[in-house]
Order: C-alpha cells, then structure tokens, then sequence
C-alpha cells in the first residue's frame, strides 16, 4: 500500500506541473511576446555578459579560492578585523569593478567562502555594480548633477548601512561559520602581497576594460579609453601570461600557445575582437584544466563557482524577460504598467520603483536610458533615485544565486533592507532635495 505521507509532495509537483502545461496559453499574444522577449533577453545576456563578464569574474573569484590565503581575508574583511578597514575596502570597490548585480557574484561567492564576514561581504557585494564611476558620471551628465550627486552619494552609504545591518541581525547564526575560520592554521607558502596583487590587478583590467561600454559623448577621457579598450585589455592579457610564467609555474611554451592563436585572430579580424578575446579565454582554461599543480586548482575553484552560478543566472533571465520583457518591449507585465505606477513622488510611486528596479535586470549604464524614458513618461525625482538604488545592484537572476550562497532568510533580508533604504531615501530626495 501507498504511504501518501511520503508521497503527496511528488504527486503535488506532478500535478502543478501538468496544470501549467495543460492550461498553457499559447496563441495570447502577450504570453507569445513574453515568450518571445525571454528567449531574446536570454541570448542577449549570454552573447553579451556571459564571456566578457563572467567568465573573467569566474577566474577571478577561482583565485581569490586558490591563491589569498583565509588569513588575509580574514585580516581585512573577517568579522573582527578593524571596521573601518574592513566597511571601507568593502564598500568603494565598485570604483574599480565596473560590473553588473550579476557579475559581482561569483566574486562576492569567493570572498565569502574565504572567511569575509557577512557584514563586509554583502557590502561588497551591493557596492560592486551600484558604485560605478561612470555609471555615476553618465547619471549626472543626462539626468542631472543633483541626481547623479545623489545616486553616488546615497549608494556609498548604502554598501556601508546594509552591510552593517547584516553583520548585526545575523551576528549569532554567522558566529560558527567565524569560529571556524579563524580556527584554521596560516597556509604554508603564501605567496609575496605583490605578486598576488600583481596577478589580481591583470585580471581585473581585463575585466573592465573588456566590458567598457561607449559614452554618448564622443570626447574625454572617458570615450578615448573607450577606443582603447581592446588594447588595455590585451595588455592586461600580455600582463597576465608574464605573471603566470614568472610567478605561478606556467611553462613559457604553453603561454605561447595561448598567445599564437590569440594574437593570429587579433591582426587578422579586428573588426571582432570578441574572437580573439574568446582563443584566450579557451586556450587558459585548457592549460590550466589539464595542469596537476596549484593552476589546476586555480581552474577547478573557477569551474565551481561556474557550476554553481551559470545555470541559476540563466534561469532568472529567462523568467525575468518572461515577466518584464527587454527595453522597450513588452513581457507578461505590461511596461505602462510600470510607468503609470511610479508617476509623483509619493510612498507608493517610491516603493514600487524600489521593488521594480530589484526585480529589473539592468546591464551595466543601461539603467540611465531606461530611467530617463520612465521620466519622459512622469516619473517622480523620488522614485527615480529609489530605482538607481536599488536597480543597478538587483535582479532576480541576482536574487535567486544569492540565496544559493548565503541561504534564502539571509537574502530575504538583503533585499528588504535595499528596498527599504531605496524607499525611504528615495521619499527624503524627492519631498525635500528635488
């Protein structure tokens, strides 16, 4: 005989499961659309983020896995290291990482890992893609300085109030994961802080520089590097192989292997350095994959956090295009919705633009356009500081590998403190400063 006890939830799965199919609306033009602006949302994302962004980020956070020591996390980023040291790394690193709420996370997956307490860990986690220069600049430059000052401003203090926040309401159940960190001996052979800054600051260059997005103002500083950008980021490349060859036990004729079809795709197509860009990312992976040594860890690390993360975000784009749709374009919430809901500067325009822009998925300055066409359309001066917020560090893809790392209650609590920071700051801009 059946034991329905044990049985009902697979029986409620199967259930639910052929319902959604059974009453599919296939035919309703919106339901086609979304469909439609999810699988194109999808293949954006991937062509667009998943080798120039992720990728690099997850060799960067395989590195901080295989070659900085817990000791050193832990001295500035653990739960008892100095406050001031461990809020203020935490907090400005997004001055130097111009990426989005969803390449941060493999990085902020690593320092976790490693022994950073909760508290300066999400602060880094939220100041990754919220704090960007030139996001912070462009915000100024086409939506006004009063907001751009805002945005910068409030986005400082936010990574440091919602990290300090969790450190507090999760200092009990985060104190075992501490003790037993700190526990653990000093690793034999820990390389020189200059050759580990070194190697990091390679990697970090390329991840930038790659990712560069063009300003609208085809002048400064800001468009030259733009033009560049392939360049730094080769040298950042160039950078790179020296350091593996000299420091980190890379044989010299597997790094021109690397280089030979790397440097070949560059002369002979620039029109696409994408490719190029691609021959290198394939032939380390390669290299490192089948070496025995400390870069075979290096890989493995890197190739978890890819296993854990990739299959999480690709799943939140698709269901947050099936939902919102693209810029621009329709999903199963219809877009004037939106715009309709967030018109004024009252509490309910402020939170919904709150909670909007965390369910959002915005690439990195594409918060700018799309903010500036909700403003065309009577968005509130609140509201639009409530979305630059809490968009640019949120998304449901976001979201969803988040709690794959600290846990559903923990991320719950994340979110409503960015939410409700969003709200509240967004109320005092826009009543008494707009």
């Amino acid at each position: 005989m059946i034991d329905w006890k044990n049985e009902w939830k697979p029986l409620a799965w199967m259930v639910t499961i052929f319902a959604v199919f059974f009453w599919l609306p296939i035919g309703w033009p919106r339901f086609d659309g979304a469909v439609t602006e999810a699988l194109a949302l999808t293949r954006w994302y991937a062509r667009e983020h998943v080798l120039l962004c992720l990728v690099p980020a997850f060799f960067i956070a395989g590195a901080i896995a295989s070659f900085v020591s817990q000791a050193a996390v832990m001295k500035y980023l653990g739960p008892r290291a100095p406050k001031a040291v461990a809020y203020g790394v935490a907090s400005v690193s997004g001055t130097i990482l111009a990426v989005c709420s969803c390449t941060v996370l493999p990085l902020f997956a690593g320092i976790h890992q490693m022994g950073a307490g909760l508290g300066p860990a999400t602060s880094f986690l939220y100041s990754g893609p919220a704090i960007n220069v030139l996001a912070v600049v462009l915000t100024a430059s086409v939506l006004g300085a009063k907001l751009g000052a805002a945005r910068a401003i409030g986005a400082v203090l936010f990574a440091v109030v919602v990290g300090v926040l969790m450190a507090l309401i999760f200092r009990r159940s985060e104190q075992q994961r501490v003790d037993a960190a700190m526990a653990l001996p000093e690793p034999e052979g820990v390389r020189p802080l200059g050759q580990v800054a070194a190697f990091f600051a390679a990697q970090v260059a390329i991840l930038v520089f790659a990712n560069w997005a063009r300003p609208d103002d085809p002048s400064g500083l800001w468009f030259a590097i733009w033009r560049a950008k392939w360049w730094l980021t080769g040298a950042g490349g160039v950078a790179l192989g020296v350091i593996l060859v000299r420091w980190y036990t890379l044989a010299t004729w597997k790094a021109a292997a690397i280089a030979a079809p790397t440097l070949a795709l560059a002369l002979l197509l620039p029109e696409h350095p994408e490719l190029a860009f691609t021959a290198g990312v394939i032939g380390l992976a390669i290299v490192t994959a089948r070496d025995r040594g400390e870069l075979g860890a290096w890989f493995a690390s890197s190739w978890g956090y890819a296993k854990q993360i990739l299959p999480l975000l690709l799943g939140g784009v698709l269901i947050a295009g099936l939902l919102l749709g693209r810029p621009g374009h329709e999903g199963l919430i219809p877009s004037g919705w939106v715009a309709g809901a967030v018109g004024g500067n009252g509490f309910g325009a402020t939170l919904f633009a709150a909670i909007a822009g965390a369910l959002m998925y915005f690439a990195t300055l594409t918060e700018v356009p799309i903010l500036q066409g909700l403003i065309g359309a009577g968005m509130g001066a609140g509201p639009s500081l409530a979305l630059l917020l809490a968009g640019p560090a949120l998304s449901l893809p976001n979201m969803i590998v988040i709690a794959s790392v600290i846990g559903w209650k923990k991320t719950a609590v994340y979110v409503g403190l960015v939410v409700v920071m969003a709200t509240v700051t967004g109320m005092v801009y826009g009543t008494f400063i707009a």
